[in-house]
């Protein structure tokens, strides 16, 4: 049944952003940005984290998860070093999921040759 609700919510997720393309003049990196922030903003008031646990990967794979993993992160390490946490904590939190994207766009770039538009 989890792999139904992962499904479903990440799919929600999805279509919402699929409806800001079509129905907007909203750019794609305004609705990425959006997403983020969604994300950011309900998993600082505690939204987020309850959809976590009821979708899984279908809510911390979409844009949305990287805000709230930001949010989470900032969080714990307020907690833990004070006012830094601010500057560090979602960076840290974050840390492997940003280097592994630069590291594999590195390496598909290595294999298939980009070209600018």
């Amino acid at each position: 049944m989890q792999y139904i609700w992962a499904f479903l919510v990440g799919g929600a997720i999805c279509v919402i952003g699929q409806i800001l393309i079509d129905k907007t003049k909203l750019t794609s990196a305004r609705i990425l940005v959006f997403f983020v922030v969604a994300g950011v903003v309900l998993g600082g008031i505690g939204l987020y984290p309850r959809l976590v646990e009821f979708a899984g990967a279908g809510a911390t794979v979409p844009l949305p998860g990287f805000g709230n993993l930001l949010a989470r992160g900032v969080k714990q390490e307020i907690d833990q070093a004070g006012a830094i946490g601010i500057l560090t904590g979602g960076l840290k939190a974050s840390s492997a999921g940003i280097m592994a994207a630069v590291l594999l766009s590195f390496l598909a770039s290595l294999i298939f040759q980009p070209k600018a538009k």
